[in-house]
């Protein structure tokens, strides 16, 4: 399947905002600077017809989508600069093998948004094809606002299916989102004029924001960190999951390989370097993990969530990654166990976004 949605009068006002340029660009601030008539709807939930095929789906919480249960994250070869040739043929390549669910973000790739502009390559011809989720990590109604306008522009639609808090960490994250002017007056704004379908929060760091976050507000998804790791250091398993679970909110695993940290197959680059990159400031080692990328897809696919995201460098990562949520089958509470004691020695460097300052 492929092509566009068909074009509506709401659908293209949806839109219209997009052209306005210069000095109109302060007034689409406004409450008013998304208005729909009252006969504006959204499309049809996005249909992947090769999906069922491909793997198994589970319910995406109450929104009444079925995801496939491996998802292609926006980051790895989606974040790099300038590299449409490798990450524009990787999102086509994923959405032809059934995945279903595309995860980005307007900081992935920097101020130039790379992950956004590569996935909307794709969404301009096929966008009908995925549940799309993108993010602001702006803590205000203004900033978030200026997010989802640009998101809209680099991602090539006029809506975005989940529109998520990015990275809520702190109290101080949560006071800032729910205070008077802030990212959750957006949030609102956007799902009532109809640009957003749904709402979520994400997360990796805390457990705690991410729990008081749910308490404020009944929100359709979490994106939470959920490796075989987690256990070790500030688990999310404790309190979080289960509220997520009591909710019946979507849940979708993230940080599966953790930068690929937890898998044997990594190869540490030097202390030096580990150091000068995001992933290192805090947690250096020189040793490679403990688990296969399928221990590790395997045990948060036996947690309970609806699908994972994990970014891919090539296609033979994606391949191998729809080729693993093809042949799942849950593995028992004693595996899980096992492999949580596996992971113990590579569980610090495999939480490194655990151990980041932060106010």
């Amino acid at each position: 399947m492929s092509g566009n949605n068909a074009e509506t009068p709401s659908s293209r006002g949806r839109r219209d905002f997009l052209k306005i340029g210069g000095a109109a660009t302060a007034a689409m601030l406004t409450p008013s600077a998304f208005a729909s008539t009252p006969e504006t709807v959204l499309p049809v939930l996005p249909q992947n017809p090769r999906t069922h095929g491909a793997m198994p789906t589970r319910n995406l919480g109450k929104t009444g989508y079925k995801v496939g249960i491996f998802s292609l994250g926006g980051q790895a070869a989606l974040e790099k600069a300038n590299n449409f040739d490798v990450a524009v043929p990787i999102i086509e390549r994923a959405l032809d093998l059934g995945v279903n669910y595309i995860d980005t973000s307007s900081i992935y790739g920097g101020p130039d948004r790379w992950s956004e502009q590569y996935v909307g390559k794709v969404m301009a011809r096929r966008r009908n094809e995925a549940f799309l989720a993108t993010k602001t990590k702006e803590r205000t109604r203004d900033g978030s606002m200026r997010m989802i306008e640009k998101s809209l522009q680099l991602l090539q639609t006029d809506h975005v299916d989940l529109w998520q808090l990015h990275d809520v960490g702190t109290q101080y994250d949560v006071d800032q989102i729910f205070a008077k002017g802030g990212a959750m007056d957006a949030l609102l704004e956007m799902q009532q004029q109809r640009v957003v379908r749904h709402l979520g929060i994400t997360g990796h760091y805390r457990p705690e924001a991410l729990v008081e976050c749910i308490h404020r507000h009944d929100f359709d998804c979490i994106l939470m960190a959920m490796n075989a790791a987690d256990p070790h250091h500030y688990s999310f398993n404790d309190a979080l999951l289960p509220l997520a679970v009591e909710k019946q909110m979507g849940i979708i695993g993230m940080k599966i390989p953790g930068r690929g940290r937890i898998l044997t197959t990594w190869t540490p680059p030097s202390i030096e370097q580990q150091k000068h990159s995001w992933e290192g400031m805090t947690i250096q080692t020189d040793k490679p993990g403990t688990l296969t990328m399928r221990e590790a897809m395997y045990y948060t696919l036996s947690r309970p969530v609806s699908t994972v995201i994990i970014g891919c460098d090539s296609i033979a990562q994606l391949e191998e990654n729809v080729h693993l949520a093809h042949n799942f089958t849950p593995i028992t509470e004693k595996q899980q166990t096992e492999l949580v004691a596996k992971a113990e020695p590579c569980a610090k460097p495999s939480l490194f976004f655990r151990f980041y300052d932060r106010p």
